[in-house]
């Protein structure tokens, strides 16, 4: 039977992985960047379908809108099944999710850098590309390889 990337749940597993954060940084590091890249897709990949937090179309260069067989709110509802998918693969298999969301957020990045006014926010999009790949590089050492059976070391 294939293990998730995550141990299995225990009463007692948050409070090892972080004593054992406390002592070992680098693994603190790993889980932060872990949970932030759940929760950062997961949330703005939800958003997608209820504009809480802004209005998703406006970020759609023109040209990608253009190239898109839906409409700007339709292919937004796409990307936001792709955030859901990529936090759901971050929380199974960091070691390569981290990779395909970097490439996922260059994709980003070169849609606002295409479209004036939003140079700021591809800036902060470079830092979570950065972010990811470093999750991936610390996933290396804090996941087993593997797609069936990589799970935590």
């Amino acid at each position: 039977m294939a293990t998730h990337s995550i141990p299995a749940a225990s009463p007692g597993w948050a409070s090892q992985a972080l004593a054992r954060a406390k002592v070992e940084p680098a693994y603190g590091a790993f889980l932060m960047l872990w949970i932030g890249f759940i929760a950062i897709p997961l949330i703005m990949g939800l958003d997608k379908f209820f504009n809480v937090l802004t209005n998703w179309e406006s970020y759609l260069a023109p040209w990608i809108e253009n190239l898109s067989p839906f409409s700007a709110h339709g292919t937004m509802m796409v990307i936001g099944v792709v955030e859901i998918i990529a936090a759901v693969a971050v929380f199974l298999r960091p070691r390569y999710a981290a990779f395909v969301v970097s490439i996922w957020l260059a994709g980003i990045i070169v849609n606002l850098l295409t479209y004036p006014g939003f140079y700021d926010v591809a800036l902060r999009d470079f830092g979570l590309l950065v972010a990811a790949l470093a999750l991936a590089v610390l996933a290396r050492t804090y996941t087993k390889p593997g797609l069936r059976g990589g799970g935590m070391k």
